[in-house]
C-alpha cells in the first residue's frame, strides 16, 4: 500500500505536481544458498532459500531536484540525471532506481534504508536492499507488480555485479525455496520444510571473484574430477529437494555435510571454516559453507529442540551468530 496526501487520481504518465508528497515502503529478505553453490555455475541446480532477515526501505518524494540516499553505510546526495559509470558507492543501486523513475518528474527522491542482514558474506543484502528498493521507489507512482519489480530489481543489482544470474533477487522477490539452474531457470518449491539455520560468520574478508576464479582454475586442472563432481552434486540436490519435500531434517543435514566435502575439494574452504564445520556439527545435523568461501558465512541446520546448543557451542568459540527460519513471505510492501 501507498501512503499518500492529497493525492489526485491520475494516469501513471502524467507529469506529477510536486506539492502533492508521496510515501512508500517495502522490505524484502536476506537469503541463504543451500545446496550448489559454484557448480550452478557450470548447469547444476542450486536451491536457495529465504531467511526472515530484512531490509526495509522507505522513500518519499521530495520538491527539490536531488536524490537523497541515506543509511547505515553511508548516505549519497546527488542531481537526478547523473552518470552511473562515475558513482564509486554501494549505494550505486538506489541512485539508478530513484533516477530511471524520476524521468520525467519535477521532483526528487528521499530514501532511507534499513537493514538487520550483515553485509558482504553472502546472505543476499544487496539483492535485498535492490528488491526493496525497486518496489519502494517504483511504487511512489504507480502500482507495480512482483514482475515488474524483480526486473527493476536485477537491472539495478548489474550496476555493482554485472553478470548476476538474478537468482538472488528473484528468492528475495517471491521468499520461500527455490532451485534454479542456468537453463530452466527458477522454480519454487511449494513444501514448506521446518527447520532453523544457525548462520555463524567467520568474519574473513574474502573476494568473490578470486574465489570463483580459483574453481575455474581447479576445473581446467583436473576436468575429468571435476565432471564428477558435477555428476555428484546433481545426485545430492535430487536427494536434498525430496528431504524438503519430507521435512527430513536429519538427512537434509547429511545432505549439507556431503556437499560441504565438495566444496573442501574444489579448494573454496580454509583452516578457520573448517573448525567452524566441526563446532556446527556437534549440536546440528550437518553443516555448510553458504556462498563464495574463502570467508563468509557457514550454516549448520537444526530443529527448535537444539538451536540454542547449537548458538551457544560459536558464542563460546567467540564467533558471531545467529538463528534464522525461512522467509515464505518474500518482498513485503506497506
Amino acid at each position: 500500500m501507498i501512503l499518500k496526501q492529497r493525492l489526485p487520481k491520475k494516469k501513471s504518465n502524467d507529469f506529477h505536481d510536486s506539492s502533492v508528497l508521496l510515501k512508500s515502503k517495502a522490505s524484502a529478505p536476506a537469503k541463504v544458498i543451500l545446496f550448489g553453490e559454484h557448480f550452478v555455475v557450470y548447469g547444476v541446480k542450486a536451491i536457495l532459500c529465504a531467511i526472515d532477515k530484512r531490509v526495509t526501505v522507505t522513500a518519499e518524494t521530495i520538491q527539490e531536484r536531488k536524490i537523497l540516499i541515506k543509511s547505515d553505510i553511508g548516505n549519497l546526495e546527488l542531481e537526478s540525471g547523473g552518470k552511473i559509470s562515475e558513482i564509486n558507492s554501494p549505494l550505486e543501486p538506489f541512485y539508478y532506481l530513484a533516477d530511471k523513475i524520476l524521468k520525467n518528474q519535477n521532483i526528487g527522491i528521499q530514501i532511507n534504508v534499513e537493514s538487520d542482514i550483515p553485509l558482504g558474506v553472502g546472505l543476499g543484502s544487496s539483492s535485498a536492499c535492490c528488491v526493496a528498493g525497486a518496489a519502494a521507489i517504483s511504487r511512489l507512482f504507480k502500482e507495480t507488480s512482483k514482475e515488474e519489480i524483480l526486473e527493476l530489481a536485477i537491472e539495478a543489482e548489474k550496476t555493482i555485479f554485472e553478470n548476476t544470474s538474478g537468482a538472488d533477487c528473484t528468492v528475495c522477490t517471491y521468499g520461500g525455496i527455490m532451485e534454479y539452474d542456468g537453463i530452466n531457470g527458477f522454480k519454487k518449491i511449494e513444501s514448506e520444510p521446518n527447520f532453523h539455520l544457525v548462520i555463524a560468520n567467520s568474519n574473513i574478508e574474502h573476494s568473490t571473484k578470486s574465489v570463483v576464479e580459483g574453481v575455474k582454475q581447479f576445473k581446467e586442472r583436473d576436468e575429468n574430477n571435476f565432471s564428477s563432481l558435477c555428476e555428484k552434486e546433481s545426485k545430492l540436490i535430487k536427494e536434498a529437494l525430496k528431504f524438503l519435500k519430507e521435512n527430513n531434517i536429519s538427512e537434509l543435514g547429511n545432505k549439507a555435510s556431503e556437499n560441504q566435502e565438495y566444496l573442501e575439494t574444489i579448494g573454496i574452504s580454509n583452516d578457520q571454516l573448517r573448525k567452524m564445520i566441526q563446532i556446527g556439527n556437534n549440536r546440528s545435523f550437518g553443516s555448510k559453507i553458504t556462498g563464495a568461501g574463502g570467508g563468509g558465512c557457514i550454516f549448520a541446520i537444526t530443529e527448535e529442540s537444539n538451536v540454542t546448543e547449537a548458538m551457544n557451542n560459536f558464542k563460546n568459540e567467540n564467533y558471531d551468530c545467529f538463528s534464522v527460519k525461512i522467509d515464505f513471505k518474500g518482498l513485503d510492501t506497506f
